[in-house]
């Protein structure tokens, strides 16, 4: 088929990869512009496009799709289909109709549970035993188009945002592939979503990644596990944050926020139910450490608190 592909991270380059893996003729590929990235704030291009230049493929950049020089390249492409993932823009009506078989979009979840930018994570953090890939035809709502497929995967107890993102990539790369030769030959039905049954995955902030010690330990250590490559769940040590990046659910009690126990590999911290027993953290400016390397350079004892 010929295709038009749009996507910026990661997730969308393992997509991207697949569909030229897969033989389909790509034209065009649309992608975020670059963005000054690291600490030299270099412009760096996405993952996306390093895949498209890679292979050849022609990439536009715009900052959006409202003028009529935007859409022109998508326009000439004359594409059967457009495949989106995480791209990041927002398509108007006009780019949605411009694909003779529409626009599809390769959602993290299993729709309509968690529409919105950030499915993997509110899904951890929900506690949500599985989660998914959705194949959909977009329509001008948030991620409220017919759904054309729908492909399950357990979310395991040790999961972060990051190992579950790079199964769902995988995941999600599969599908389409799959799908496309149905699409072809008119073999896909479209179902459309309960609205009723839709839950919204908001952006993640950074200001949600400070840890209340008033909730319950299993509750923060999914928060951690969902925070985790990005923005990172932290608690303040003398009033500079502690990011933490790997705690259990432990059954002890105390003041929440106070040091109930310290080990060579542990740091036990209490909640308002139970405590976490955090293993990996990473102080402000320095590197993720074990609590072992961690506690041999600052100097804790039980009845500390972190705010």
């Amino acid at each position: 088929m010929r295709l038009i592909f749009a996507g910026t991270p990661e997730f969308a380059a393992s997509a991207l990869r697949a569909l030229i893996a897969a033989g389909h003729d790509i034209p065009l590929v649309l992608t975020q512009p670059d963005r000054p990235a690291g600490r030299g704030m270099k412009l760096k291009m996405s993952p996306v496009k390093e895949v498209a230049l890679a292979h050849g493929i022609d990439v536009a950049q715009p900052e959006n799709l409202k003028t009529d020089a935007a859409r022109q390249p998508i326009l000439e492409a004359n594409a059967d289909v457009m495949i989106v993932a995480a791209y990041g823009l927002i398509l108007p009506q006009s780019v949605l109709d411009m694909p003779r078989l529409g626009c599809i979009n390769i959602h993290a979840s299993l729709l309509p549970r968690w529409r919105g930018a950030a499915p993997i994570h509110r899904a951890i953090e929900a506690g949500d035993s599985e989660t998914g890939i959705t194949l959909m035809l977009m329509d001008k709502g948030l991620d409220t188009g017919a759904m054309l497929t729908r492909s399950a995967l357990p979310i395991r107890p040790d999961d972060t945002t990051g190992s579950l993102h790079d199964r769902l990539a995988e995941l999600g790369a599969r599908e389409i592939v799959k799908l496309l030769p149905d699409l072809a030959a008119g073999n896909v039905d479209a179902t459309p979503q309960d609205d009723v049954l839709s839950t919204y995955a908001a952006k993640i902030s950074k200001e949600e990644a400070r840890l209340d010690w008033s909730r319950p330990a299993a509750e923060l250590e999914r928060k951690i596990r969902a925070f985790n490559p990005f923005p990172g769940a932290y608690g303040l040590l003398d009033e500079t944050p502690l990011k933490i990046w790997q705690a259990r659910p432990v059954a002890e009690s105390g003041t929440p926020g106070s040091i109930l126990a310290l080990s060579d590999f542990e740091l036990h911290i209490a909640c308002g139910v139970g405590a976490l027993a955090v293993t990996e953290v990473q102080k402000a400016g320095g590197k993720r450490l074990p609590v072992s390397a961690f506690l041999a350079g600052h100097a804790l004892k039980v009845g500390d608190t972190l705010a």
